[in-house]
């Protein structure tokens, strides 16, 4: 049987963020139940004033920060569960980096990782045609020791 469901990635300014979490944590529900309700409710783009109505929300202007919060309730549908909790762990971070997770690490382009690789001043080492970096020791130039 095919997912039933789509992801959707989306970067949130901070405040909207911590809103939506705040919600979640004060609904003992999760940011994806509550999104899910919220456009079952409120996105209706199948129908002209649904479409009026999202333009108007979007053309409106953005609260100045530290504006008063407004206050709003999400009713959620009685026939689903709306208590859960989620945890995880993350992954470890690789000790051994390739010049892509080294250039993320350092937040420059990988070719600048390269170069300096090649001219002796970034610790690394060459395997073969590839370069590899060791995480703790990119972290320690990056301190300086």
């Amino acid at each position: 049987m095919p997912d039933p469901t789509a992801a959707l990635y989306v970067r949130l300014p901070h405040p909207e963020f911590a809103k939506l979490d705040r919600a979640a944590e004060a609904l003992a529900t999760n940011k994806k139940a509550l999104v899910t309700t919220l456009v079952s409710h409120y996105v209706d783009p199948d129908s002209a004033e649904g479409l009026d109505h999202l333009r108007a929300i979007a053309s409106a202007p953005m609260p100045a920060p530290g504006a008063a919060d407004r206050k709003f309730t999400i009713e959620l549908p009685e026939d689903r569960m709306s208590v859960g909790h989620h945890a995880f762990t993350p992954a470890p971070l690789p000790d051994v980096l390739t010049p892509q997770q080294a250039a993320e690490l350092l937040q420059v382009p990988e070719d600048e990782v390269v170069e300096l690789a090649e001219a002796g001043t970034l610790p690394g080492r060459r395997i073969g045609d590839r370069w590899r970096f060791s995480r703790p020791a990119l972290i320690a130039w990056l301190a300086g020791g």
